[in-house]
C-alpha cells in the first residue's frame, strides 16, 4: 500500500474536479462537470459517500475518513481500510457474481472507491422498519455466504494463494480491533462509549454484566474470531450492509474484511434479523399488527441457513479443490461415504459458531456504541426497552446454550417464548 500524504477529504464541491480526469467516469457521466449533480449521502459510522449523477448515468463514490465518523477525530482510523474493502469486493465479485456492486475505479492514495450506483435499491434495514417483503432474500443471502465463505477457504483455494491472501488481509488490524473490542468485550462491562435505554434496561444490563458464564462464552467466541483464520469474511455483514429492490439484493461495505471463522458472517447477519423481529411490535398499527411480517422475517432466517447449507453442500461435492478433505484421501481411496459425515460435522460446527456470534452481535447492538435503527427509532422508551430486553434474553441463550440448539425451529421457539415472557 502506498503512502497517503497527498490525501484530502472531498466534498460536493471538490469531487467533480477529482473525477473528471478519469475516463471510466466521464464515459458514463460525460465530461461537462456543470451537468453533474453531487449529493453526500453517507449515514454510516465511518465514511463519506457521494452519489454523482448526470443526464446519462449515476455512480457512487466512497471515501474513507482518517477517523471514526460516528465519534469524530478523537478516534483516528487508518485510510487503508478502503484498500481492504476494494480487495474484498474484487474477490466477492468473482466468488458470488452479481451479488456486490461493480467497481469502476480505486484510488489508494485518496482512499476512494468509485462503484456502480445501485438504483432504485435502498438499505434493507429500512425495509425491515417499513414492513416490506423481498422475495428470495434468504436464498440470495444464504447463497452469498456459502459462495464467499467456501471459495475463500482451504476447502477450495490452493494453499499458496490463500496464505498470500491471509497475509494481505492481516494488515486490517484497526478494524479488527474495533470488532474485537466493540463486539466481544465492551458491552459486557461499563465501557465509556456504551449506551442503552435507561433507566428501563438498567436492571437487565446489570444482570448481563454480572453473568460470568455469559462473559466466558463471549470470550470463547472472541478466541475463535481472533485465532481461526478459516476464510475471508465480509466482517460486518448486517442488514445495513445489504441493498434491496423487490427481489434483488446486493451486499456492500466489506471494509471490515479479514480471515476468520465461517460462522461469524452468518451469525452477524441472523442476529440483525432477530433484532428486527424483536422490534416489530413497536411498529404495529391498528391496521397492521406486524405478526405476518414477523413470520416472514423468520422465513428469511430459515432460508438463509437452508440455502447456505444447500449451496455449501453443492460446493463441497463439486469444488473441494483445496488442501482440506482432498479427493486423494477419500474418493480415490473408496472412502467417499466418510465425506458425508465430515460435511455434517463441518456444517454443525459452523451452525454452533453462528449462534454464538449471533448472541454477541445482539448484545453489542443493544448495549454498545453502534446500535440499530429498528430500536433507536422507537420513540416510546418503555416500548423500546421491552423489544431490546427480549433481544438480550434471546442473545444470552443463543450464546450460552449454542451447543444445545440444533435447528432454526429451536431458535424460533426460543424467540417466541422469550418475547412472550418479556411482555408479561
Amino acid at each position: 500500500m502506498s503512502n497517503t500524504q497527498g490525501y484530502a477529504p472531498l466534498d460536493s464541491e471538490t469531487l467533480p474536479s477529482r473525477l473528471v480526469s478519469l475516463p471510466v467516469v466521464t464515459e458514463q457521466l460525460g465530461e461537462d462537470i456543470r451537468t453533474w449533480q453531487v449529493r453526500e449521502v453517507g449515514d454510516g459510522n465511518l465514511n463519506l459517500v457521494f452519489i454523482v449523477q448526470s443526464g446519462t448515468a449515476s455512480i457512487v463514490v466512497k471515501q474513507a475518513l482518517p477517523y471514526v465518523r460516528l465519534v469524530g477525530d478523537s478516534w483516528p482510523l487508518p485510510l487503508s481500510r478502503s484498500f481492504y474493502e476494494y480487495h474484498a469486493l474484487s474477490r466477492q465479485a468473482v466468488r458470488a457474481p452479481g451479488a456486490v456492486p461493480g467497481i469502476l475505479h480505486f484510488d489508494e492514495e485518496q482512499a476512494l472507491i468509485v462503484m456502480e450506483y445501485l438504483s432504485p435499491h435502498h438499505i434493507l434495514r429500512h425495509s425491515l422498519q417499513q414492513g416490506l417483503i423481498h422475495e428470495t432474500l434468504g436464498e440470495t443471502l444464504g447463497q452469498f455466504c456459502a459462495d464467499t465463505l467456501f471459495k475463500g477457504s482451504d476447502y477450495a483455494m490452493d494453499a499458496a494463494t490463500r496464505k498470500h491472501d491471509v497475509g494481505l488481509f492481516s494488515g486490517n488490524t484497526a478494524l479488527c480491533d474495533i470488532t474485537e473490542s466493540l463486539v466481544f468485550t465492551d458491552p459486557f462491562f461499563d465501557a465509556p462509549m456504551n449506551r442503552h435505554t435507561s433507566p428501563q434496561l438498567d436492571s437487565v444490563v446489570a444482570d448481563i454484566r454480572a453473568d460470568v458464564g455469559l462473559k466466558l462464552a463471549a470470550q470463547r467466541m472472541k478466541l475463535a474470531f481472533c485465532s481461526q483464520a478459516e476464510t475471508l469474511l465480509h466482517g460486518d455483514l448486517h442488514t445495513g450492509s445489504v441493498m434491496v429492490y423487490e427481489a434483488d439484493a446486493k451486499v456492500i461495505d466489506p471494509e471490515f474484511a479479514l480471515y476468520g471463522p465461517m460462522g461469524f458472517d452468518i451469525g452477524m447477519l441472523i442476529a440483525n434479523f432477530i433484532m428486527a423481529w424483536c422490534a416489530q411490535p413497536a411498529y404495529a398499527t391498528e391496521s397492521d399488527d406486524r405478526l405476518a411480517y414477523s413470520e416472514w422475517i423468520q422465513t428469511v432466517i430459515e432460508d438463509i441457513w437452508r440455502h447456505f447449507t444447500r449451496q455449501f453442500t453443492h460446493l463441497w461435492q463439486t469444488q473441494r479443490t483445496g488442501i482440506l478433505f482432498p479427493s486423494t484421501l477419500f474418493e480415490d481411496q473408496g472412502h467417499a461415504a466418510a465425506l458425508d459425515t465430515a460435511l455434517r460435522d463441518e456444517l454443525h460446527r459452523i451452525w454452533t459458531d453462528s449462534l454464538g456470534f449471533c448472541g454477541c452481535e445482539i448484545i453489542r447492538r443493544t448495549l454498545g456504541l453502534a446500535h440499530i435503527a429498528e430500536y433507536d427509532d422507537i420513540e416510546n422508551p418503555d416500548k423500546r426497552a421491552e423489544c431490546e430486553a427480549a433481544g438480550l434474553q434471546i442473545a444470552r441463550r443463543l450464546l450460552v446454550d449454542r451447543e444445545r440448539i440444533g435447528s432454526t425451529t429451536e431458535v424460533f421457539n426460543l424467540m417466541q417464548r422469550t418475547a412472550a415472557e418479556v411482555e408479561t
